[in-house]
């Protein structure tokens, strides 16, 4: 008698160490990768990137959901407050760093409340503008500024996005007065840009690329020490003498109690497909630089990226 009761106990123990194993397992079912910014914007070609690769390495399907709206506050206080279970991640852009400077309101820290997986890489900014405005380099288009203090307009995504602090530090570099034009909706800005009620806007290549090569807009200047070489030659802001040095950072966060397990199956997938040749090319096509930092070193990169902006961005938040 005493032998059954030693066999059943077993029994039940492997049952329920079966069970536990089988709800530990990560993933076991359909993994949502937030973007906030529309269709079609760099964040939302690499979440589409990364989820069709992610869907084959982990043998579960991961879908993109764009949920654009408040510079990307919709989407990052949705996955902040949602399940720290990593079936919801985040791909982020700089704007996330940018949100708790400019928004003293939050309900959530938009630095605190976030565990960096992978950081995809960084895509400087290149001044973009119209051929209307009859300018053909950044010493052109800087010398033009200067004459019409307040006549250039440059569209971004929206308040404290990116692509706003990107024209904000080139007026401060460059000490013009450049008026900002926020946008709801990305593609309006190009609507815009071809139909002269804005001058210009700084964007990662990806952004304006097939109207660059259709010479339809202007690329006057990379935001970064190397020079873009293909598919269309662009060259720096630093060969012209201007000190303007700027990127958008993507990369994918999760909720910061996400157990580390978890992270870690998140991390090294994304950090295999962030080695692949092809994935590294197409990023490259998009303006993207891969940089490939993981858990633990991208949230230092965060914290010094806020670092590094936090004079600028006070300067903004004063203004608004």
């Amino acid at each position: 008698m005493k032998c059954f009761g030693l066999v059943t106990s077993a029994f039940l123990l492997a049952i329920s160490s079966a069970s536990v194993s089988a709800q530990e397992r990560f993933p076991s079912r359909l993994i949502t990768i937030v973007v906030p910014l529309t269709a079609g914007t760099t964040a939302d070609i690499l979440a589409r990137l990364f989820a069709e690769g992610l869907s084959r390495r982990l043998d579960q399907r991961v879908v993109v959901s764009n949920r654009a709206g408040a510079g990307g506050l919709i989407a990052a206080q949705a996955v902040a407050a949602g399940p720290a279970d990593g079936y919801t991640v985040l791909l982020a852009n700089s704007a996330l760093t940018i949100l708790g400077a400019l928004n003293k309101n939050l309900t959530f820290d938009p630095i605190a409340g976030f565990a960096g997986v992978y950081l995809i890489g960084e895509a400087p900014a290149v001044v973009n503008v119209a051929p209307s405005l009859g300018v053909h380099t950044l010493a052109e288009f800087i010398a033009l500024a200067k004459a019409t203090p307040g006549a250039i307009n440059y569209g971004s995504a929206g308040i404290g996005t990116a692509t706003h602090i990107a024209g904000a530090h080139f007026a401060l570099q460059t000490g013009t007065q450049l008026v900002h034009v926020p946008y709801t909706v990305s593609s309006a800005i190009i609507a815009d840009l071809l139909g002269g009620r804005i001058q210009a806007t700084f964007a990662p290549e990806a952004f304006t690329l097939p109207l660059l090569q259709e010479r339809r807009l202007l690329a006057l200047a990379v935001a970064d020490d190397e020079p873009i070489r293909e598919p269309i030659a662009i060259p720096t802001a630093v060969s012209a003498h201007v000190d303007y040095r700027i990127a958008t950072w993507y990369g994918f966060l999760a909720p910061a109690k996400t157990p580390p397990a978890i992270l870690a199956t998140l991390h090294d997938a994304l950090a295999e497909l962030g080695k692949d040749s092809e994935f590294r090319t197409t990023m490259h096509v998009h303006g993207v630089r891969p940089r490939g930092i993981g858990v633990g070193d991208f949230d230092l990169y965060i914290r010094k990226d806020v670092e590094r902006l936090t004079p600028l961005l006070a300067t903004i938040a004063r203004s608004n």
